[in-house]
């Protein structure tokens, strides 16, 4: 068995973390799309939901909502969401992140 140099090794676990916090199959135009319809009506500075734009969360912290908290408060909301939506909304939150290359409010 080959051993794995340091520099190989750490290769790999920043490949690993960077596509563990990247979303999968999303598209962020049509996420734009999406999010701007199905969450902006609550989402907004006097909605009822309280404003919250790409920028309110850091791109793992938007990875982890969908991964694990689907909207806690009101879960029911994601229902009538198909799954390519809520990715195409996730990957446009992500890729506009507090800590992404490009992070934007979406207004």
């Amino acid at each position: 068995m080959k051993t794995l140099t340091k520099t190989t090794l750490a290769v790999m676990l920043v490949a690993f973390a960077t596509g563990a916090l990247a979303v999968d199959g999303g598209n962020p135009k049509k996420g734009r799309h999406h999010y701007k319809r199905e969450c902006k009506v609550c989402h907004s500075a006097d909605g009822a939901g309280g404003e919250l734009t790409p920028m309110s969360k850091t791109m793992s912290q938007w990875d982890r909502f969908f991964q694990r908290d689907k909207h806690k408060k009101q879960p029911e909301v994601f229902q009538g969401i198909d799954e390519q939506k809520l990715l195409d909304i996730n990957q446009f939150l992500f890729d506009h992140a507090a800590d992404s290359d490009q992070p934007a409010t979406c207004g």
